[in-house]
């Protein structure tokens, strides 16, 4: 999403390489960049307006730390600037001095609403909470269908009246439901308008005097850009918002709704969404999100994925296996796939630092050969999994492989001179004391390369270009000037 703000904030700071200090008359040709960059990326116009002033006034009276350079210095106060913007920190939800914990659900139609209410059920589930999602929208066909299966599926029961009765009735009598059968949380469902009209803000006024709601979350379609500010502040003034969801942040969307909401409605964004997955639902970390407008990436987001795919005892493990060289073909395939749980491949890799520069043409291309290598796997015995030399020995096995697969012999001995490399390389690292991410020591293509994607390149992608090489120039201008860990570190 965020891409070509990036760009235009890198753009911002070249003007600044190579002075001894920041000054008034250097830093103006750096805050045009990015002011052009805010306003392109649909950024509300007062917002850009203070956020501007508020740079330059800490820029120009900022004294440069010895050892850090007038660009990168230039960079904190942008990061800090836009942290700032976003809210400062993460803003949790409210929990009731006495359950259930009412969360009224709102929006404009198509903005997700429906399967935002979903995710953040699931969400709770993971947290440990009985949630009640309550089918409250009675005007769009199939709403109340949409949410029962969306129910059904992540295992959060759905209360409903039908689409005869009225919102406010239905908000009430699932609360009473939630009360008696001891639920932790409850989500209501409301319905959406194609606009903010008087009827539908006279019925949400209805629905929160029934339900007494302990949040009020707009959910909002990033893709509206600065009519998304101005949609929060509309229900703020009649409604009363404690918080907003911010929808289809993997889209082509320009980032201004998530720099905008805050600063406009004093409305903080509580989660956001990532994806179409019912998983897809992400707290919103405001200094998290500024690292990465600015390219340094997300470790602390990344490691938490890892986390939710991987138990302590497979760590322990994997690392054996690794050290042991015994990593086979089944082990790998395992990894690949909790890495499609985590997301897709491009989706992570902006997650480090420093990766964001990566073709997402190549970035594509690294997911199709992922897709092939799996399918040779699954042409494979149970024994040419366990045991790779079988393969190694037997030129036969290779064939039937590449047949099965749909691939030539060739690539199939290129995957399988790859994986023995990979081993080797992975055997040296976890020896060498390399503990890499938490959760995710040794998977193939995080450290030691994937099989079938040879050549020097990313690191830990071989075959993948590396970042800061091919399509975009260094990227030493947006690291921050302290606090940078590598994956070793963590």
């Amino acid at each position: 999403m965020f891409d070509e703000l990036s760009q235009r904030f890198e753009d911002a700071v070249k003007s600044l390489k190579g002075q001894d200090r920041i000054t008034e008359s250097n830093v103006e040709g750096a805050l045009k960049q990015v002011r052009r960059a805010l306003l392109e990326a649909d950024v509300s116009l007062e917002v850009v307006k203070g956020f501007i002033e508020e740079v330059r006034t800490q820029a120009v009276g900022a004294e440069v730390v010895r050892g850090v350079s007038p660009d990168q210095q230039f960079i904190q106060l942008v990061h800090q600037a836009l942290v700032e913007v976003m809210g400062g920190e993460n803003a949790p939800l409210a929990v009731a001095d006495q359950a259930p914990t009412v969360i009224l659900m709102a929006g404009l139609q198509g903005a997700g609403k429906t399967t935002a209410t979903a995710k953040l059920g699931l969400h709770l589930k993971e947290q440990g909470k009985r949630a009640l999602m309550v089918a409250a929208d009675v005007y769009r066909p199939a709403a109340i269908d949409q949410l029962q299966t969306l129910g059904a599926q992540i295992g959060v029961e759905v209360f409903s009246l039908g689409a005869d009765a009225r919102p406010e009735e239905i908000a009430a009598a699932g609360i009473a439901k939630a009360k008696q059968e001891g639920f932790d949380t409850v989500l209501v469902d409301t319905a959406g308008r194609l606009q903010i009209d008087a009827a539908m803000m006279e019925e949400m006024v209805r629905i929160r005097q029934a339900a007494a709601p302990d949040e009020v979350l707009l959910v909002v379609d990033s893709m509206i850009g600065q009519e998304a500010a101005e949609l929060t502040r509309a229900f703020h003034a009649q409604v009363g918002l404690t918080g907003a969801v911010l929808t289809k942040l993997d889209g082509d969307s320009r980032g201004g709704a998530a720099l905008s909401i805050r600063k406009v409605s004093g409305a903080p964004i509580k989660f956001i969404g990532t994806g179409e997955k019912v998983e897809a639902l992400q707290p919103f970390h405001p200094e998290r999100m500024a690292s990465r407008i600015l390219g340094m990436g997300d470790v602390l987001t990344l490691v938490e994925k890892a986390s939710k795919e991987v138990e302590l005892a497979d760590v322990a493990k994997m690392q054996q296996k690794l050290q042991e060289a015994s990593f086979d073909f089944s082990d790998f395939l395992q990894q690949m796939r909790m890495i499609k749980r985590m997301g897709s491949l491009g989706g992570l890799m902006k997650l480090i630092p420093g990766m964001n520069k990566i073709d997402d043409g190549m970035l594509k291309q690294g997911e199709e050969q992922l897709g092939k290598i799996e399918a040779m796997i699954g042409s494979m015995t149970a024994a040419e999994r366990e045991q790779p030399q079988l393969l190694a020995a037997q030129p036969s096995r290779r064939r039937r492989i590449a047949a099965g697969s749909g691939h030539s012999p060739a690539d199939v001995d290129k995957v399988l001179a790859d994986f023995q490399k990979m081993r080797g390389f992975m055997q040296q690292m976890t020896r060498g004391g390399m503990p890499g991410m938490p959760g995710m020591p040794g998977i193939p293509g995080m450290g030691g390369g994937l099989p079938g994607m040879g050549g020097a390149g990313m690191p830990g992608m071989p075959g993948l270009p590396a970042a800061a090489g091919r399509g975009g120039g260094s990227r030493k201008a947006s690291r921050p000037p302290k606090k940078r860990k590598g994956f070793g570190q963590l």
